[in-house]
């Protein structure tokens, strides 16, 4: 859904959404956006696909988790902040590292601190709020 000009907003109630209702968004968004490159395309998919399969898998109980994806396009970057009300998130996204090759997991956050310039975490009340931010390419 398209909030305002450059501004696209998601809300997501997991189960029944998954992170097929995030490339489902963005293609949207793309058609609504058309001067964003492929490459910036490839790496905001890349993270709020990575992010969003992190809150579903991690975040929620037995309930579920509830999400809110906001994607602004601006004239020289993008901004998303990925809200919800699961349980509060133990990560440093500074930390964030890939593992060893053979590791079956914990590649998410680091996938994400490689396509943007910047990913932040913070618990604001009962809800996580995961921020990214990336310069137009």
């Amino acid at each position: 859904m398209t909030v305002s000009s450059g501004e696209h907003l998601l809300a997501l109630a997991c189960p029944p959404d998954d992170v097929s209702a995030v490339h489902e968004f963005l293609a949207g968004v793309w058609q609504d956006e058309p001067s964003v490159s492929v490459e910036d395309r490839m790496a905001l998919e890349l993270a709020l696909v990575e992010l969003t399969s992190n809150v579903i898998e991690h975040g929620g109980g037995a309930g579920g988790v509830s999400c809110e994806l906001r994607l602004e396009v601006g004239a020289d970057r993008f901004s998303a902040l990925l809200s919800d009300d699961g349980t509060a998130a133990a990560v440093d996204t500074d930390a964030a590292r890939l593992p060893e090759d053979l590791a079956e997991s914990g590649r998410g956050l680091a996938l994400v601190k490689m396509v943007v310039d910047d990913l932040h975490y913070e618990r604001v009340a009962d809800r996580n709020r995961w921020t990214v931010r990336r310069t137009r390419h």
